[in-house]
């Protein structure tokens, strides 16, 4: 195995002035906080066959690869599981899922819609086969036992068909951009959900995105991934309070696409996030794959139809007053009742939700009781110069929702959280 070269990024470093410009659309660790809040992670038993001997490579080096990749024709299969540490919803899943009892009573939406079926990704192992064919022509399918869900995007229409309910979405491509993430879905590769990445190189590219000081990031020997020799890129936080350990991105030695994906919590134990390839093909996929006619007797839902079914219902409000805005707000940089607290691995968004209501209670009669066990089971009281509230975990984000009805959440520690909260007081 060849000798490993680390570079830390401490704003000192210096590459070509073209590679750090590349290099800047990578490594910002909030952006794991979204990644892990909306989705993913994966098997980490991938094929391996020893620690292949390549040359030389320095961290830069390795960033400025991954930057100037340009492939845009693959294949292949995609192992992929998440571990958040979240307790089970049990029979509160179905109270408040699209077309739950609790939901819209039973009158949900198409079992079709990417917004709801890629939200299986936040949890489990599942299998994914991927083929792309430059930046219109793109194919994602989650496969089941029994059954197939796939999402096809070919110019500007997009097609989901789910063959177990044979209930199909469609969508032209301005609608999916405004229902589907269609920019996120260009560059992840498939047009999915904003925020929902489901491939190695997209998992990679929400972490690396703006090389800092509050950064190491160190080239740490060899593997092989689906029968390919990549190097691993390491990205660690320098600074303390962060829930994230590590993340090793497994770069294909020849083609800089990254191969494997695995986010380690800092607290030990198995990974949260590790998403690799276990087939991949670089050749150009064929065009059957990008087309798409929906069976004889199939159900179809335009988007437009889903859209208006999205905005009828409640979501969390029902569950936490305040909840859709405080996300709406969450997702503007410039809204007014959002701010960050602090920078880089240890950042912490600060929601003041709009009539700065706190958590329901049982007491009150605000909540059913399987909700109430739900969120004593997630969080824990605690309390400080902010006054009173209680911390919501997982293995990887925690958020803080005091009784005067602002919420502290951040891939970071519960004494972070509550340091965050006294300093804003």
């Amino acid at each position: 195995m060849a000798p490993n070269d680390s570079a830390e990024t401490n704003g000192g470093t210096r590459g070509t002035a073209a590679g750090r410009r590349k290099a800047a659309r990578y490594i910002v660790p909030v952006a794991v906080a979204g990644v892990a809040a909306a989705t993913i992670g994966l098997v980490p038993a991938l094929a391996s066959s020893g620690d292949p001997d390549l040359p030389k490579i320095s961290a830069q080096e390795l960033i400025e690869k991954i930057a100037a990749s340009d492939t845009e024709q693959l294949s292949g299969t995609v192992k992929i599981s998440t571990d958040l540490g979240i307790p089970s919803l049990g029979g509160l899943a179905g109270s408040f899922a699209p077309g739950g009892a609790g939901g819209d009573g039973g009158k949900g939406g198409s079992s079709a819609d990417p917004q709801e079926r890629m939200t299986e990704l936040a949890s489990g192992t599942h299998t994914l086969r991927i083929a792309a064919d430059g930046p219109d022509k793109q194919r994602l399918s989650i496969l089941d036992n029994t059954s197939e869900y796939s999402l096809i995007h070919n110019g500007d229409q997009v097609w989901a068909y789910d063959s177990k309910s044979d209930q199909a979405y469609h969508a032209t491509e301005k609608q999916a951009g405004e229902d589907a993430g269609r920019d996120a879905g260009k560059k992840s590769g498939h047009p999915v959900p904003e925020g929902v990445p489901t491939t190695p190189k997209a998992l990679a590219e929400e972490v690396l995105k703006a090389a800092g000081p509050t950064t190491s990031v160190t080239v740490d020997g060899t593997a092989q991934v689906a029968g390919r020799d990549a190097y691993k890129l390491v990205v660690k936080p320098k600074q303390s309070g962060s829930t994230i350990g590590s993340v090793t991105v497994a770069v294909d030695a020849e083609s800089g696409v990254p191969l494997k994906f695995t986010l380690l919590p800092a607290a030990g134990g198995k990974a949260v996030v590790d998403a690799g390839f276990t087939e991949v093909d670089f050749a150009k996929p064929d065009a059957s794959l990008f087309t798409f006619t929906p069976p004889k007797g199939t159900e179809v839902t335009e988007a437009d139809d889903a859209k208006a079914q999205h905005k009828a219902d409640k979501g969390l409000g029902d569950l936490i007053p305040g909840a859709d805005a405080a996300q709406l707000g969450a997702g503007e940089p410039g809204a007014k009742n959002t701010k960050v607290i602090g920078e880089g691995w240890s950042a912490i968004a600060e929601i003041t939700t709009p009539g700065a209501t706190g958590l329901p209670s049982k007491a009150s009669g605000d909540v059913p009781a399987e909700a109430q066990q739900f969120l004593d089971a997630l969080g824990d009281k605690v309390t400080g110069k902010f006054g009173s509230g209680t911390v919501f975990k997982t293995r990887l984000v925690n958020a803080l929702m005091t009784d005067d009805g602002k919420v502290y959440v951040g891939a970071v520690t519960k004494d972070a959280l509550v340091k965050a909260a006294n300093s804003a007081s």
